[in-house]
């Protein structure tokens, strides 16, 4: 029986997308692979640039905290009689020039400096912190880039095939052959695709200026991505299991966020210890050269120098050391509780997206043996039917549809498990998954 030029065009369209990949790149443009977008990433993101600036910045604080005080340089005049502001008139009358030095009480200055040396390790685990979730967030913004531009490519073959049958349709109605009910319906389904192509695009402009904002770039820059054979790269994700103990274990030692709050806990044991040292008095030791003028008993008035030492006294200390203290301990509990709370935060990330891996990896398997095949064989099983007038024109046509819509959900979750794989990654405070 002879098949129409429409459905004829149906079964090639099937028989490509089912042995070739879809490709995602169009125009000659360069492409942008993951590896490229997340060194472009890491190399010109300026939220990156910023955190690594500020880590750099507190690096530098450790050796200002465990320095002295600046001396302090003095010039002063003392006792200057009033009447004539001579230098000559009085023999107490002196120009004196002094030099100080405020030493505080032995080990405040180390405690200051270790406290320092803390937090500039946090802040270097912070910036690593970002740039794990700065290399997650662009795995997830390229992958989703990726499924958009499947999606779209699918349902723009779809729309071509829709028009084929509104016209073959259009054709058989005129002639009296086919029903008005067949181009009404072909007509919906066309247009149901035009508007899932309208939000596809809307949803790949907000993912391509989201991508390129990670990336340091313009928002409106094009993005073209490399025709790949995604399901060859897919294949090892399925494959490797998930060993999310050993990746929970991982974590402690290992992620950046948990790696800074401890370092912040360090820094609270340094600062309690510095707030104990208040008890204790600071001291300042000077020494001043007085130069006098004019002469007694016709000698020169002899210059005189001067020796100074002074300490502070606690003598608030229930008001000031004590209230420090207790402002120390609390810190340092809301620290530690912080870590407690962020690695039970960490632990939730990691069964969240191992959960979501396990299932996408699941559903895939499941497409790539059971659903696929079988709508594949439905739409064969259709044109036979329609071979013999068992099955009309447009149960053909929407089996045919109903295959490349699962093609569709099968790149979706070829994205979601990749997108599962980096949060992965990024919870166990890993680059990627080994």
């Amino acid at each position: 029986m002879h098949v129409p030029k429409p459905v004829r065009h149906l079964l090639a369209c099937s028989i490509i997308y089912t042995i070739f990949p879809l490709s995602l790149a169009w125009g000659g443009d360069a492409v942008l692979t993951l590896a490229e977008a997340e060194l472009m990433a890491l190399q010109h993101n300026p939220s990156l640039s910023a955190v690594t600036r500020q880590a750099e910045a507190m690096a530098a604080v450790p050796s200002q905290a465990g320095s002295l005080p600046d001396p302090t340089l003095s010039f002063n005049m003392l006792n200057l009689p009033a009447d004539s502001f001579s230098t000559s008139q009085e023999a107490m009358t002196q120009l004196q020039l002094g030099i100080s030095q405020a030493i505080p009480f032995p080990g405040k200055l180390a405690l200051k400096a270790e406290a320092a040396k803390h937090m500039a390790a946090a802040a270097m685990q912070n910036q690593q912190e970002f740039r794990l979730l700065l290399l997650r967030n662009t795995r997830i913004h390229w992958w989703n880039l990726a499924y958009l531009h499947q999606a779209l490519s699918i349902i723009r073959h779809n729309q071509d095939l829709l028009r084929n049958l509104v016209r073959t349709a259009e054709a058989k109605y005129k002639t009296g052959k086919g029903l008005q009910q067949d181009v009404l319906l072909a007509q919906l389904e066309l247009s149901k695709l035009l508007e899932q192509e309208m939000k596809l695009n809307s949803a790949l402009d907000r993912e391509r200026a989201t991508l390129n904002s990670l990336l340091g770039r313009e928002a409106a820059i094009a993005i073209v991505l490399p025709a790949s054979g995604h399901t060859q790269a897919m294949q090892p994700a399925l494959a490797r299991t998930v060993d999310t103990p050993a990746l929970k274990h991982w974590a402690r030692d290992h992620r950046p966020a948990l790696l800074a709050m401890h370092d912040h806990i360090e820094a609270s044991d340094s600062l309690l210890a510095l707030a104990n040292k208040d008890y204790y008095p600071d001291f300042k030791l000077g020494a001043a050269y007085g130069f006098r003028s004019g002469t007694t008993n016709r000698q020169p008035r002899p210059d005189m120098a001067s020796l100074m030492l002074s300490m502070t006294l606690p003598l608030y200390s229930s008001s000031k050391q004590d209230r420090a203290v207790d402002q120390r301990m609390a810190e340092k509990a809301k620290a530690e509780f912080s870590w407690q709370d962020a690695a039970n935060q960490v632990d939730v990330e990691i069964d969240t997206a191992a959960s979501d891996l396990h299932l996408a990896r699941k559903q895939l398997s499941l497409f790539e043996h059971g659903i696929l095949p079988q709508a594949r064989q439905t739409t064969a099983s259709m044109l036979a039917g329609y071979q013999v007038n068992k099955v009309d024109f447009l149960n053909l046509v929407r089996a045919q549809l109903s295959e490349f819509n699962f093609d569709i959900q099968y790149w979706q979750l070829v994205s979601v498990a990749h997108q599962a794989e980096a949060r992965l990654a990024a919870a166990a405070g890993k680059e990627r998954l080994e």
